[in-house]
């Protein structure tokens, strides 16, 4: 859901579907925890994560969330996820309320993207 009122990711999470909060709570956490450095704010009405350039964010429906990167996702990373019950788009996890989230994969990702980020701007 985008939300724009929300001027926050605090403000997008209260005004989420209740029980998307733990998701959206562990998936914010885990952005944070993984790359301490990123920028957090909302764009696009969603929360979004920025370090050196584009990261990722995520934004919830009925009955998942949504968790969008702002790059095509590895094939190997979606087969992974795939075979893990998630479903995948070529920039998106979808994770259901009801699944855990993929933390070993995401970090993966995050960790990946930043680095080409940090790369990106040495060679600016």
């Amino acid at each position: 859901m985008r939300n724009y009122i929300a001027a926050n990711v605090d403000e997008y999470i209260a005004s989420a579907e209740p029980a998307a909060g733990p998701l959206l709570k562990s998936l914010r956490e885990l952005v944070k925890l993984t790359i301490p450095k990123t920028e957090e704010g909302i764009s696009w009405g969603v929360p979004f994560y920025k370090y050196h350039g584009l990261l990722a964010g995520f934004s919830v429906f009925t009955s998942h969330v949504s968790f969008g990167l702002a790059f095509a996702l590895d094939d190997e990373i979606r087969v992974k996820l795939a075979e893990k019950g998630y479903k995948t788009g070529s920039k998106t996890i979808q994770i259901k309320f009801d699944q855990s989230l993929p933390t070993v994969e995401i970090k993966q990702i995050l960790i990946a993207r930043a680095k080409i980020n940090e790369a990106k701007k040495v060679i600016k």
